[in-house]
C-alpha cells in the first residue's frame, strides 16, 4: 500500500524518508545506552541490510496500519484477565481448560511491561550498551509453583477450527516463536522464575456463521509452547557486530522490501539517463 506522511494534526506533510529522533539511530561504536525493541530484533533477523539501513542510517520505511479490530480484541481480553487479576480468581478460560491452579499474575509494573510503545519489559544485555526492550500482552501465575507464564493474544478470521498442535508449525507463525523466546529470555534476565510452558491465547472469528447481525463470534484456543532461549545470545551477538560495523551488510534474497528498492532505484535510474540497458553490477 501507499503510505502518506501526515503530522499529528492529519495534515499531509513532507517526507523525507529519514528518521529525525537521534534516540532512534544508533552510531557505531557509540558509548550511550541504544534500546532495541522485540520487533527491531525480529526485523534484524528476517534481514540484516533493511535492519542496519533503519537504525544505523536512519531510513524510515513506509510504515502499516494498525489492526484496530485486533486491537480491540487485545483491550477487551485485558480488561477480563485485569478483572480476575484484582481479585486473583482463575479465569473461565483456565477452568474449562484444566489450569484452575493459575491467576493473573499481579505486579505494579505490569501495565508499564504491557505498553510497548513506551515502555515494555526492560533488560541490559549483559555489560553492554545496547537495552531490550519488548511489550508483552500478559502474564498468568501458577499458585502452587509460584512461576510465571507467559501470554500472547492473536487474533483471526479463518474458516474452521483451529488445528493447536499444527499451529505453529505454519511458516507464517515462526516470528510467534521467536516472540515468546524474546520475552522469556527478558523476564529470566529480570530475576523471574518462568513455567516452562507459554500460552497463545488465540480468538478466530468464526466465518461460517450465517449472519453478522452485529455481533462478531469468536472461538478461543489455548496454544501451547514451550519456549527456549539458547538461541537468542549467540543472535544478540551477531546483530551488535552488526550494528558496530561501518560496512551495509548484505541483503537477504527473499527480502522483498530490497527486491523492490533496488529494481525501483533501477527504473528510475534508467529513465533518467535515457538509458534502457541494464546497470553494471547492482546499485546495491
Amino acid at each position: 500500500m501507499i503510505d502518506l506522511k501526515r503530522n499529528s494534526k492529519k495534515e499531509l506533510v513532507i517526507a523525507h524518508g529519514l528518521r529525525t529522533k537521534s534516540s532512534s539511530i544508533y552510531s557505531p561504536n557509540q558509548k550511550g545506552d541504544f534500546k532495541i525493541s522485540r520487533g527491531k530484533f525480529f526485523n534484524f533477523l528476517c534481514c540484516k541490510r533493511c535492519f542496519y539501513l533503519d537504525r544505523i542510517k536512519g531510513l524510515e520505511s513506509p510504515g502499516m496500519p494498525g489492526w484496530s479490530l485486533n486491537e480491540t480484541t487485545d483491550l477487551l481480553l485485558k480488561k477480563e484477565f485485569d478483572y480476575c487479576r484484582e481479585r486473583q480468581i482463575p479465569h473461565r478460560l483456565f477452568i474449562s481448560n484444566n489450569l484452575d491452579n493459575l491467576v493473573p499474575f499481579y505486579h505494579d509494573e505490569l501495565d508499564n511491561w504491557r505498553d510497548s510503545l513506551h515502555k515494555g519489559l526492560t533488560l541490559r544485555y549483559k555489560k553492554t550498551n545496547i537495552i531490550l526492550t519488548g511489550g508483552v500482552d500478559d502474564i498468568w501465575q501458577n499458585k502452587i509453583s509460584k512461576k510465571l507464564i507467559i501470554v500472547d493474544y492473536k487474533s483471526q478470521a479463518k474458516l474452521g477450527r483451529l488445528d493447536k498442535i499444527n499451529y505453529l508449525q505454519d511458516p507464517y507463525h515462526e516470528g510467534y516463536k521467536i516472540q515468546m523466546d524474546f520475552y522469556a529470555y527478558l523476564l529470566l534476565g529480570m530475576g523471574f522464575k518462568l513455567d516452562a510452558t507459554s500460552y497463545f491465547l488465540v480468538c478466530n472469528a468464526k466465518r461460517d456463521d450465517e449472519v453478522f447481525d452485529k455481533t462478531l463470534n469468536f472461538d478461543e484456543y489455548l496454544v501451547p509452547y514451550f519456549w527456549n532461549i539458547n538461541w537468542i545470545e549467540n543472535k544478540l551477538e551477531e546483530m551488535i557486530n552488526v550494528m558496530n560495523s561501518t560496512e551495509i551488510p548484505k541483503s537477504n534474497l527473499s527480502c522483498k522490501n530490497c527486491a523492490y528498492s533496488e529494481q525501483y532505484a533501477k527504473t528510475i535510474y534508467r529513465e533518467i539517463n535515457h538509458d534502457k540497458s541494464e546497470i553494471q553490477g547492482s546499485l546495491f
